[in-house]
């Protein structure tokens, strides 16, 4: 039985105590009629209707919970639509404004940074040439993992560098600390380094993703630098002179 029969339940209880009532108060024709006070019959009313066989039917706790809020939500959206410009199509257009603002927001900053972005080193324990690290690099990119691909572009270029001995090998080396160093020999392409640190830092460490237009930059920046030269480093001292 629904909450409707319940309360068509109660209602014929209700009936019926009026018609009782009325019948008690007509009596016979021969004796006066039986008047009861309006505060004694509300009460015997309400005693009756407290009887559990009126409420068997009726909801829940949780049920009633729920239609409460439900029922407050609704005002609360009803007062929100007539408060903005609009009416309703308003208030729908700044929460699917708002959604779009946070869902861009998390895309671009990512997830916040767990711990120092240059706290770990730069290659894995497994020694690989720089020709291992691009074909890897080129692996991930054909699969549209740039994130990956940039990660191992980043570390062909450093295996590259030094390969070249313009770079020492040194075991647990950072992406920043190979970028500070490559770039004293290489000043010309010491922003590019930089740059391609910072983005395997905060893809590594910080919980970002790359794109496409990232790993192009660092897989030209490995180019460029396979062709670069040196700068010299002359010391103060004039030609000809010594000591």
């Amino acid at each position: 039985m629904s909450m409707t029969g319940g309360v068509l339940t109660a209602a014929s209880a209700m009936s019926g105590a009026a018609r009782l009532t009325a019948f008690a108060s007509s009596g016979s024709g021969d004796e006066p009629p039986v008047t009861v006070p309006r505060d004694p019959a509300r009460e015997a009313a309400r005693r009756e209707l407290a009887k559990r066989m009126y409420h068997e039917n009726d909801p829940s706790l949780f049920q009633r919970a729920l239609n409460a809020f439900w029922e407050w939500f609704g005002k609360l959206l009803a007062k929100a639509a007539s408060a903005t410009p609009g009416g309703s199509l308003g208030l729908l257009l700044v929460v699917l404004c708002v959604i779009a603002v946070l869902a861009a927001l998390w895309w671009r900053l990512g997830t916040p940074r767990r711990g120092p972005a240059t706290s770990a080193p730069l290659f894995d324990d497994r020694p690989r040439t720089a020709a291992e690290h691009r074909a890897a690099a080129d692996a991930h990119a054909a699969q549209g993992h740039w994130s990956q691909a940039v990660q191992e572009r980043m570390r062909a270029i450093v295996r590259s560098l030094e390969e070249r001995a313009l770079l020492d090998v040194r075991p647990g080396r950072t992406a920043d600390e190979a970028a500070a160093e490559a770039g004293r020999s290489l000043p010309a392409h010491a922003d590019g380094l930089h740059a391609a640190a910072r983005h395997f830092d905060d893809i590594t460490y910080g919980g970002r993703t790359a794109d496409q237009r990232t790993y192009q930059r660092v897989a030209q920046l490995d180019s460029d630098l396979e062709r670069a030269r040196p700068t010299l480093v002359h010391s103060g001292v004039p030609d000809g002179k010594t000591g």
